[in-house]
């Protein structure tokens, strides 16, 4: 199923290695072979169940617009996707790989709390930022369907499912199997900082290669991938990755249509507030993730020694 095989059976033993963080850095043993195929995989991952998701919710709208039956279609996708991806069904000789390299680990409470608080300030931050930016520079913004005609059950679900939809491909794909592979053979801020270099073309590709666009995707991808990297799990940054993508659906993105750029008018002071929002929250994120990661090293040392 799209390569996986391939790509568990290049490092099967390697992706142990990314709990620990052990593999010196720079270790080139095969990490080329490995970040093409983890790379491709989860730019094909995102690609493929975002088309999935817009032909199932298209044929929707044509035929029965108040019964949101796509969604539950899609679900079912995404359940059989990420089962798989996670170790689930043949062939049997890559299900310990896959169930590796998706991470999909369970953490322990109070990480996985400090996890979602870090990552919840950060998406507060990101809005913020976000909301400067595109005063200060001209920016096409993002294309926000407008779902007013449909009925408020439908509309709730769709938003929701696009969130997911989003959210398991580029975590599983990206923060799961690429980075995971990264670890194998960099040390661990070294594989977030490619890891959001690699995602940073397939944003691009929908919203504009404006170095503004770029630069805000990438914080994104760099707090997404710190999440997965210090808890060892895919799970947290689902979640925030859900929250922020409907933060950003419901609030920031159907307001960029009315938004002026400062220089027209001058700052006023809603863009002070945002400047405020940007950094405060931004400030505490940080402190929240430094926080997360004393919790999560004595985890990773015990692994270490067992």
């Amino acid at each position: 199923m799209l390569g996986v095989g391939n790509v568990a059976r290049l490092h099967t033993g390697s992706a142990e290695n990314q709990a620990t963080d052990r593999t010196p850095m720079g270790k080139s043993d095969g990490w080329v072979a490995t970040a093409a195929w983890t790379g491709g995989l989860a730019l094909l991952l995102t690609v493929l169940t975002g088309g999935v998701w817009t032909a199932l919710l298209l044929a929707n709208l044509a035929t029965t617009p108040a019964v949101p039956w796509a969604v539950a279609a899609m679900a079912l996708v995404l359940w059989s996707l990420w089962s798989y991806l996670g170790g689930r069904w043949p062939p049997n000789s890559t299900a310990d790989a896959r169930r590796r390299y998706l991470r999909a680990r369970r953490v322990s409470g109070p990480i996985f709390t400090w996890a979602l608080v870090a990552g919840v300030l950060s998406v507060v931050s990101l809005a913020g930022l976000w909301v400067v930016i595109f005063r200060l520079v001209r920016m096409p913004g993002n294309a926000v369907p407008d779902l007013s005609s449909l009925p408020l059950m439908m509309v709730v679900a769709v938003l929701a499912m696009a969130a997911l939809v989003s959210s398991v491909a580029e975590e599983a794909g990206f923060r799961g199997y690429f980075q995971v592979a990264l670890e194998s053979h960099f040390r661990g801020p070294a594989a977030v900082v490619i890891t959001a270099l690699l995602i940073a073309p397939a944003h691009g590709l929908t919203q504009g290669f404006l170095w503004p666009t770029v630069l805000f995707y990438f914080f994104v991808d760099a707090m997404l991938g710190t999440s997965a990297y210090l808890t060892k799990s895919t799970l947290p940054g689902v979640v925030v990755h859900v929250i922020g993508l409907l933060i950003f659906f419901g609030f920031v993105w159907p307001q960029d249509r009315y938004r002026e750029l400062i220089w027209a008018k001058g700052a006023d002071t809603w863009f002070w507030i945002h400047v405020v929002q940007a950094v405060v929250f931004g400030a505490l994120g940080i402190m929240a993730f430094v926080h997360l990661a004393s919790l999560a090293e004595p985890k990773a040392q015990a692994t270490a020694r067992s």
